[in-house]
């Protein structure tokens, strides 16, 4: 079998559902995204990695069950995720840990390491103020900004209409600001 890439997804989807062998091809296409998306709701490589593979072991024990209606693959790729992401939030309750080292790491050759302490604590601020908002607005922002959909690709993911989702946007960031403000950060 080759590569697949002349095939759209439906086509590759009803192969695999004959042939699991021809899964891998979907697999390619979409593992980037999907680890990128749960990377960044995790905070850690070894986790985002193990949800990753699980997420795609899931979608193969449930391809059979798959119909395209009109709606990407991906979408179903993300609400898998989006679960397995919310079982493991559910499960634990972690504290990402940054060495000096690593902090150090992080700057610009010949930058100041306080100018890194200072850009890494605002970014912290912004993953704490994130990681406090409901999975849903988390699941939002991830496909947003890390994965650069548009409100309409995202409506697919989460099941909801552009303008709800144009909406959610809104009362995100506004709730972000404030925990930020709260924190004392400036507007």
């Amino acid at each position: 079998m080759g590569s697949g890439e002349e095939l759209s997804d439906a086509e590759v989807i009803e192969l695999a559902k004959r042939d699991p062998e021809a899964f891998g091809i979907l697999y390619e296409r979409f593992v980037d995204r999907i680890y990128s998306y749960i990377y960044y709701r995790v905070g850690n490589h070894h986790d985002a990695e193990d949800l990753t593979a699980r997420t795609f072991q899931r979608a193969l024990a449930n391809l059979r069950n798959f119909e395209c209606r009109g709606v990407p693959i991906s979408a179903w790729f993300y609400r898998i995720a989006h679960n397995l992401v919310a079982n493991w939030h559910r499960d634990r309750s972690r504290r990402k840990v940054i060495s000096l080292d690593s902090l150090l790491a992080l700057g610009v050759e010949g930058e100041p390491p306080a100018a890194v302490a200072e850009r890494e604590a605002e970014k912290e601020a912004l993953l704490r103020a994130i990681r406090k908002l409901p999975p849903e607005r988390q699941q939002l922002l991830v496909l947003k900004f890390v994965e650069h959909m548009s409100n309409a690709e995202i409506g697919e993911v989460m099941g909801r209409s552009e303008s709800a989702i144009k909406s959610l946007y809104h009362r995100t960031l506004l709730a972000l600001r404030k925990e930020l403000e709260d924190e004392g950060f400036g507007a």
